[in-house]
């Protein structure tokens, strides 16, 4: 992984020399809920793209509802549209599925992948004091899931998958109150999804004593989520990794946009992201090896900065 990543930067800045110049660009980032870390990481991003430009890229950020909307929205944008979306949601959209069953539009057809974000990582945080050591070890605990996010579904969804539905007291309370509910014994454990490191885990950990559960390798299977590991060390008293699940994230565009602004784009967010990873650790997560979570089609723009600097794509991204 470091090698592929020292190859990857060399080829990277070898590749600056040969950029074309500019006019400058305007994007509009569409990204989440403005208190959400992903709108938090759009404002990174539009900083690292000012920066790595010169102010030839100005970037605004635009609060969404959620990823659906984000892809609705193309029907109605230009040229200058970025979002963010899990790529599983694309692959609906362009089949006219599940929450895109009766909404399908041709324009689905042309969105086009630009680069990895940081993923949804399931994280199942439970305190020491509660003794729970592995999964099967919630039984008769009780567990703080919250509600209505991806993180309460897939919870709830893992508990079912092993053999734990109806054997967990679940805490009727908000995530929100998970870190004092923890703390003060309150709860044995709550699950949550975000980009790691999460900052609600690492103030737990900070505040209580806590272990980040590791799921086997056949539970992850059984969850057909993309495997990831949070490294020994991102939490405070974490002395091993944790294999746990992810739900990848992508920033996308669509073919309106011209293949030197995609290839622009994608350029400097690579370029930017050792400088991302300074100022927000949950940047430092994001690899070349990545780019493999995208299923659909990579912007040409983006593809030609790929091939300059030897980065793992497929047959499927062209």
């Amino acid at each position: 992984m470091k090698l592929l990543l020292k190859t990857f930067a060399i080829a990277s800045a070898m590749a600056l020399t040969a950029a074309p110049s500019f006019a400058q660009e305007r994007i509009t980032y569409k990204s989440a809920k403005t208190a959400s870390s992903y709108y938090q990481m759009g404002v990174q991003i539009a900083e690292a793209m000012r920066t790595g430009t010169d102010g030839a890229v100005v970037v605004t950020v635009e609060e969404s509802q959620g990823s659906v909307q984000n892809v609705m929205e193309v029907r109605a944008r230009g040229a200058d549209y970025v979002f963010t979306t899990p790529p599983a949601l694309v692959g609906l959209a362009q089949g006219g599925k599940a929450m895109f069953e009766g909404k399908g539009d041709p324009s689905f057809d042309n969105i086009r992948a630009l680069f990895p974000i940081p993923s949804l990582t399931m994280h199942f945080v439970v305190s020491t004091d509660s003794g729970i050591e592995k999964f099967e070890d919630m039984a008769g605990k009780n567990i703080l899931l919250g509600s209505g996010s991806f993180g309460a579904r897939e919870g709830e969804k893992y508990l079912s998958l092993f053999g734990l539905e109806g054997k967990v007291e679940l805490a009727d309370s908000e995530l929100s109150n998970a870190v004092s509910a923890l703390k003060n014994g309150q709860i044995d454990g709550f699950v949550t999804a975000g980009s790691y490191p999460a900052p609600n885990v690492i103030e737990a950990a900070a505040s209580t004593g806590v272990r980040v559960l590791s799921l086997s390798e056949e539970q992850v299977a059984q969850t057909k989520r993309t495997p990831l590991t949070i490294p020994a060390g991102t939490y405070a008293g974490q002395e091993a990794d944790v294999a746990t699940t992810s739900l990848p994230v992508v920033a996308y565009t669509t073919t309106a946009m011209s293949d030197d602004t995609a290839y622009l784009l994608t350029k400097t967010f690579w370029d930017q992201k050792s400088e991302l990873g300074s100022a927000a650790a949950w940047w430092n997560a994001i690899s070349p090896d990545m780019i493999a979570n995208i299923t659909t089609a990579v912007h040409p723009g983006a593809l030609r900065y790929y091939e300059e600097v030897g980065a793992p794509i497929s047959d499927a991204h062209k």
